[in-house]
């Protein structure tokens, strides 16, 4: 053979060996950082531990011990940590969700909401019992930040492009509370109903809908003006909403002992279906294909899986005791405009990450060529 020969096939040889190592490297490591991202997380309150959900097969692949009474769930936007608030050992419990271990605790009084800002930089906090609001740094897990409000905030929730942070306080005639996160301070407040509960956004930004348990309807508050442009009628006790990621329908589950979840068509923001679940459903989520909505049924120990194209429940999974709440990574998706690149725009997107505004409006000009 040849040296040119020789040294031809030791670099088809040497070039196969890489191609086939790439390959299995995102065989062991893409596929599971993929199942990691798309698990559910589930907080059982009577049991002290959090369920791990595979949407794949309905099963719980991982039960993880946490802090007593956990009840507010969120998991990171690139799907490496759930944030687990633990309301009776006054701390949130950090689990890597490749490991679904708790690596790490963070001391915080009365943890009744959490939300995560899009770059997945920080995690706002609500403390039901001391009314503040805590700001989270997701690098070091220490709190930066305290805003005061008010005795009895409950579920929070902050805008696609990490603008606001909305918050409900459990109080009748109900009020929401809305942060700018650029100063950490009060910009406004929005009556709503009696004990508003849970809020959720519309994936553009538009709309939240907040769920007020004691009136028994959703106030639906624009993000342009905070003030509530609809009321919607649903069951008896709403306790939780989430948001499909198409942003249109918004699953309320009515915590009554036989429960059910009202489906909200957004465009016209009235009731399109009732679909019947376990007793006293509380928290719920949709999956990131919002192919199905999840329900945490707290007297039944089970999670119900509506299927959001025919709104029947496929499949129901035992958990641990006190189904609280529910929480699937909610990845942030590329922007679709410039102007959203533009005034910082670029470093709330996290589906792709963007290193500078030039990277985020490279983005938009490829994708524009590609769609048309």
């Amino acid at each position: 053979m040849s040296n040119l020969t020789q040294k031809s096939s030791k670099l088809f040889l040497g070039a196969a060996i890489r191609v086939i190592t790439l390959a299995l490297f995102i065989v062991v490591f893409g596929v599971g950082a993929t199942l990691a991202q798309t698990r559910g997380y589930v907080t059982n309150q009577f049991a002290s531990t959090v369920s791990v959900i595979d949407p794949a097969t309905n099963t719980v692949v991982a039960t993880v011990p946490v802090g007593q009474f956990p009840a507010p769930v969120a998991v990171t936007p690139n799907g490496s940590f759930a944030y687990v608030g633990n309301r009776f050992s006054n701390n949130i419990s950090v689990i890597d969700t490749a490991t679904n271990t708790v690596t790490t605790t963070v001391p915080i009084g009365d943890p009744t909401g959490i939300a995560i800002t899009p770059n997945g930089a920080f995690a706002y906090v609500t403390d039901g019992t001391s009314g503040v609001v805590n700001v989270i740094d997701l690098a070091t897990n220490t709190v930066t930040t305290t805003i005061p409000i008010a005795f009895g905030l409950n579920g929070i929730a902050i805008t696609p492009n990490g603008a606001l942070v909305y918050v409900p306080q459990a109080i009748a005639p109900g009020i929401v509370y809305v942060i700018d996160t650029a100063t950490n301070t009060v910009t406004t407040t929005v009556p709503v109903g009696a004990v508003p509960a849970r809020v959720a956004i519309t994936p553009n930004g538009a709309f939240a809908y907040v769920v007020n348990v004691l009136s028994d309807n959703v106030s639906v508050i624009s993000t342009t003006t905070n003030t509530v442009v609809a009321t919607v009628p649903v069951g008896p006790f709403p306790s939780g909403v989430a948001i499909t990621p198409n942003g249109a329908f918004a699953y309320v589950p009515n915590g009554i002992s036989s429960g059910s979840v009202s489906v909200i068509d957004t465009a016209s923001n009235t009731v399109v279906a009732t679909v019947s679940v376990g007793s006293s459903p509380r928290g719920i989520a949709i999956d990131p294909t919002g192919a199905f909505a999840y329900v945490a049924d707290r007297n039944s120990g089970t999670v119900s899986v509506i299927n959001t194209t025919t709104n029947i429940v496929v499949a129901t999974i035992p958990v641990g005791a006190g189904p609280e709440s529910i929480a699937f990574q909610v990845p942030t998706q590329g922007p679709t405009n410039l102007d959203q690149c533009k005034n910082g725009g670029w470093g709330t997107f996290t589906n792709p990450i963007f290193k500078n505004q030039g990277d985020c409006a490279s983005f938009v000009n490829r994708m524009n060529r590609i769609n048309n």
